[in-house]
């Protein structure tokens, strides 16, 4: 691939029980990830984008729950790829787990995450410089895969919850229970844990998503995602910067991007 593809931009455009879509540009490619939420936020969210769903070259859906292809039917028209199974009226591309596809110049390996839906998996996305990982709604991550994701540049992770939150929250019994499994979500601690294996200098950008609302807040995800990688603080890049993402708000992100800087829920872990 060519050396000088190293213009990877992106953004969520929602992020959390209540919805979840993604938007990576880079050159002339642009994909979306997961397509949640309601008609109105996505369209709106993709014209602050400027992107054009005529436009879009490719859908890659991470597992069928509803917060994640309730509007599908809006890339009818668009190549879909997905590992699990979708609405008839859908034509899509059946993915597998680590057998990787091209996107125009975009190099895509789908990663088998463990999760109550069938056939759940993240993105390794690589354009021939730079990597971007995006795993959520996981209940944990196999160590094995690390080796295809540390030094990424770019890190979307699910920090779903605060356990201790999760426990008291009014939530039924059976639900804590889903949650805090291993086909639920990463709680802030595990999300924590994958980082200080994967993150390295190469690492520019961390998006910690899929937030949960009522089991968590930004700022605990924040707080025990910087906590523990500051414990490797020799090993961080000096512009590093890490995002706790809202259910709605517009994070972008991505190479020579300023927007994360003006964010609340954002802080720098770069060294002087």
């Amino acid at each position: 691939m060519d050396s000088w593809r190293v213009n990877m931009k992106f953004a969520l455009c929602c992020s959390g029980s209540k919805g979840n879509s993604f938007v990576l540009q880079d050159d002339d490619c642009t994909l979306v990830i997961d397509c949640g939420s309601t008609r109105r936020h996505l369209e709106l969210s993709y014209q602050k984008l400027n992107v054009i769903l005529n436009d879009v070259d490719a859908c890659l859906i991470t597992h069928h729950h509803v917060d994640h292809i309730s509007q599908i039917k809006m890339f009818k028209n668009t190549e879909v790829y997905s590992a699990s199974p979708l609405d008839d009226c859908i034509m899509f591309h059946l993915v597998k787990p680590f057998q990787s596809f091209d996107v125009k110049h975009l190099t895509i390996t789908p990663l088998p995450l463990s999760h109550d839906a069938e056939n759940t998996v993240g993105y390794v996305i690589e354009n021939g410089s730079e990597k971007l990982v995006y795993i959520t709604d996981t209940g944990y991550l196999n160590e094995s895969y690390y080796e295809l994701l540390v030094g990424a540049d770019y890190i979307v992770l699910e920090s779903n919850h605060d356990i201790k939150m999760l426990m008291e929250s009014r939530r039924p019994h059976f639900v804590k229970q889903r949650i805090f499994s291993d086909n639920g979500h990463l709680c802030n601690e595990n999300c924590a844990e994958v980082l200080e294996q994967i993150v390295t200098k190469n690492t520019k950008q961390i998006f910690l998503a899929h937030i949960s609302e009522e089991a968590n807040t930004r700022q605990k995800a924040l707080e025990v995602n910087t906590e523990a990688l500051l414990k490797k603080k020799d090993c961080l890049n000096a512009d590093l910067v890490i995002v706790a993402a809202g259910q709605y708000e517009l994070v972008q992100g991505g190479k020579d991007n300023e927007e994360i800087s003006h964010s609340a829920n954002c802080c720098s872990l770069g060294m002087e």
